[in-house]
């Protein structure tokens, strides 16, 4: 996987890391077989990341680091919204280019 010190579980101890954050429902990206492949979904963070860094850094810090759209957004120095509407997106697009799903008007 690529070194992205976001995914590091530098809150592992907070008892907030433990809360359950679907980024992708089971039967949105594998059909049904069960969880996504992580390469699958470090390949498709890799590109999200080319794509729009940011939204990558949302899903690494609340995904894989535990942390709330509180403590994300501060960390990120953007608003609330912002990670709302960033951790929204960045969902959608994931699930497309898991799914192997071409992109609007791309």
């Amino acid at each position: 996987m690529a070194a992205a010190g976001g995914r590091e579980q530098t809150h592992a101890e907070n008892d907030q890391s433990h809360r359950e954050l679907p980024l992708v429902e089971r039967n949105d990206a594998d059909n049904g077989r069960g969880l996504v492949p992580l390469i699958a979904l470090d390949d498709a963070l890799n590109a999200l990341a080319a794509f729009d860094l940011r939204k990558s850094q949302v899903v690494e810090m609340r995904f894989f680091g535990g942390l709330s759209v509180e403590e994300t957004a501060e960390a990120l120095h953007v608003s609330a919204d912002t990670v709302m509407r960033d951790w929204r997106l960045a969902k959608v697009w994931l699930v497309r280019e898991l799914r192997g799903e071409p992109l609007e008007g791309g």
